[in-house]
């Protein structure tokens, strides 16, 4: 008997490889799947002016990233992940903040995004990684965390309009030309689908636990990862626990032996790979 309802995966139209070039932007979910990266050894940038929820705060990144940048000849794999299609607006200037800076309430209106309104987002953000990569597969994705603050239906609500957003970029691909591609992960329906029960949340019964995702992680492994980079993966293993290792005595010789013997195995395991 199955005791859970296993939610189907499209196989991707490319593979991950190993110490890719990757990109996160989005919610803390694209915190949680980036770091999983990182520890692996891929090429990873994380958010990097901070945790973005809706698709106006992820286009704003994705500005920032590109503006004044040369176009690279490299392939670039980038996770777009959307939390809330919720926006503050600053009232003296008409326009979308990412971050309030814990400035009084009174100076900021909340909006709510239309499908149309985030689509067009993510498709400008799209748009803009496609004309500074030579290659790019943009995998867009809904964080499974829910927002009680808005109460569920209307986190439900926020949600959905994410989805729909997400369904009408996907099926306007065309966006960016071969060898390119642009395609849905489904985190959302992993974790509310498949791993429908308490013991897959952080104690906030909202968040993830890290054993959700890990299992997500292994989902993406299983589906995006090519076999080279499995292969990476099996040989990095071993390598990785001897780093994360702590001695008793680390200034002692057979442990500064075994740190550089170590070392040196990453880097000739890097070469190979590069």
């Amino acid at each position: 008997m199955e005791f859970r309802t296993p939610v189907e995966i499209p196989r991707p139209p490319f593979q991950i490889e190993p110490l890719e070039e990757m990109l996160f932007v989005g919610s803390c979910f694209a915190d949680s799947i980036g770091r999983c990266f990182s520890e692996e050894q891929f090429g990873t940038t994380v958010n990097p002016f901070g945790t973005m929820y809706n698709p106006a705060s992820v286009l704003h990144t994705i500005e920032r990233l590109t503006a004044d940048k040369e176009p690279s000849d490299r392939r670039l794999v980038a996770f777009l992940t959307l939390g809330t299609n919720h926006v503050y607006r600053l009232k003296a200037t008409g326009e979308i903040v990412d971050n309030c800076q814990k400035r009084p309430q009174n100076l900021f209106q909340e909006e709510e995004l239309t499908i149309d309104a985030c689509a067009d987002y993510l498709r400008q953000a799209v748009s803009l990684l496609a004309a500074h990569w030579r290659e790019v597969h943009v995998v867009l994705t809904v964080s499974p965390i829910r927002y009680r603050k808005y109460g569920f239906h209307e986190s439900q609500l926020s949600k959905a309009t994410l989805l729909l957003a997400v369904n009408e970029v996907v099926k306007s691909s065309s966006l960016i030309s071969q060898p390119s591609s642009l395609s849905y992960f489904p985190a959302y329906e992993i974790v509310l689908d498949e791993l429908r029960d308490y013991r897959f949340y952080a104690d906030d019964m909202l968040h993830p636990s890290s054993q959700a995702v890990e299992y997500i992680w292994q989902q993406l492994e299983a589906h995006y990862f090519s076999p080279r980079t499995r292969q990476f993966l099996q040989e990095w293993a071993p390598l990785k626990k001897a780093l994360a290792h702590h001695p008793f005595h680390p200034d002692s010789p057979d442990y500064l032996q075994f740190k550089e013997k170590t070392e040196a195995a990453v880097a000739q395991l890097l070469a190979r790979y590069a």
